[in-house]
C-alpha cells in the first residue's frame, strides 16, 4: 500500500515505528524489582528507626535534667565525659584527617599506581582499614606505656583512634577526588596554574562534600569505641580538661562504669548512649553545612 505525496510524484512508502511495545514479561520484570528494591529499603530502616526509638524512650530521662549538661559524673551529671570524648576525638581528629587527606592526595595526583611507595601505601591502608578497635589499642599500650613507660591518659586513646580514622579518610578522599573531572585540572594547566594550587583551589573544592561525609562517617565510627578508653586511660568521676594528664572519662568509658553498677544506673547508660549519638549527628549536620557554604558555587 503506497500513497503519493503532494506533488503526485514520488510514492511514500508508510514504516513501521522504530519503538516496539514493552513485552508483558518485562513489565512484571521490572515490577518485581521495583517492589524487591523498595521492600529491602524498609526492612533496612525498621531496625534503625526502631534503635532510635529505643534510645530515646529508655534514655530522654536524664537528658532533660539540666545538670545532665553542667554537672560532673560525681555530682550526677555527664559533663567530664562528654567534654572527654569531644577532646579526644578532636585531637584524634586533627592528627588523622589532614594525614588522610594528604596520603589521598598522594595516591591520586602523584603517584602513577606503580611505584613502591604507592603501592606500600594501598597495602598498608588496606590492612589497617580492618584492624579491630582492640588490636589497635595494645599496640599504642605496648609502645607507649611497656616501651616509653608513659602514664594512662586521654591522649593516648586518641593516638589509638588515629589508626582507625586515617584508612576512613584515605579511602573515602581517594574515591571522591578521583570522580572529580580530569577537564578541570587539563582546565587549569592549560592557564598555567602550578599543580598544587590546582588541586588546593579546584579538585578539593569540588570533592569537599564527599570528603566531608567521609570524615564524619570515620569520626562517628571511632567517638563510640571503647576498647581504647578501656585499656588506654582511667575513668574518673571528676572533670578533667586536659588529655595529656591522669585519667579522662568518656561517654563510653561512662556507658561500661554504669552498666557494671547494676540494673538501678541502667537509665544513665541509656542517657551517655543517646548523648553519643546526639553529639555523632550534631557534628555531622554541622560538618555539612560547612561544606555546603565552602563548596564551590553553581551560578
Amino acid at each position: 500500500m503506497t500513497t503519493l505525496d503532494i506533488s503526485g510524484t514520488d510514492p511514500v512508502k508508510t514504516r513501521p515505528s522504530g519503538f516496539q511495545p514493552i513485552s508483558g514479561r518485562r513489565k512484571i520484570a521490572d515490577r518485581v524489582a521495583h517492589v524487591a528494591v523498595v521492600v529491602a529499603v524498609v526492612i533496612a530502616i525498621i531496625p534503625l528507626l526502631w534503635l532510635i526509638g529505643t534510645l530515646i524512650y529508655n534514655g530522654i530521662t536524664p537528658l532533660l535534667d539540666a545538670g545532665w549538661w553542667t554537672n560532673a559524673e560525681r555530682y550526677g551529671g555527664a559533663l567530664n565525659a562528654i567534654v572527654g570524648t569531644l577532646l579526644q576525638t578532636a585531637l584524634a581528629a586533627v592528627l588523622s584527617i589532614p594525614l588522610g587527606i594528604f596520603v589521598a592526595i598522594y595516591l591520586v595526583e602523584y603517584s602513577n599506581g606503580r611505584s613502591v611507595l604507592a603501592r606500600v601505601t594501598t597495602f598498608m591502608v588496606d590492612i589497617l582499614s580492618g584492624v579491630p578497635s582492640i588490636v589497635a589499642a595494645l599496640f599504642v599500650y605496648a609502645v607507649w606505656r611497656t616501651t616509653l613507660g608513659l602514664p594512662r591518659m586521654g591522649f593516648l586513646v586518641a593516638i589509638a583512634l588515629v589508626l582507625l580514622m586515617v584508612p576512613l579518610v584515605v579511602r573515602s578522599t581517594e574515591e571522591m577526588l578521583k570522580i572529580v573531572p580530569q577537564d578541570l585540572r587539563e582546565a587549569a594547566y592549560a592557564l598555567g596554574v602550578p599543580k598544587w594550587k590546582t588541586i588546593a583551589r579546584i579538585v578539593l573544592p569540588t570533592a569537599l562534600s564527599g570528603i566531608v561525609t567521609g570524615v564524619m562517617l570515620a569520626i562517628g565510627r571511632v567517638m563510640g569505641e571503647s576498647a581504647p578508653v578501656l585499656i588506654l586511660v582511667g575513668s574518673t568521676k571528676a572533670m578533667n580538661w586536659n588529655p595529656f594528664d591522669g585519667n579522662q572519662e568518656s561517654l563510653p568509658l561512662m556507658m561500661v562504669q554504669q552498666y557494671n553498677n547494676g540494673p538501678g544506673a541502667f537509665e544513665k547508660v541509656w542517657g551517655a548512649a543517646l548523648t553519643l549519638v546526639i553529639l555523632v549527628a550534631l557534628a555531622y549536620f554541622g560538618a555539612k553545612w560547612i561544606a555546603k557554604f565552602f563548596a564551590p558555587k553553581t551560578s
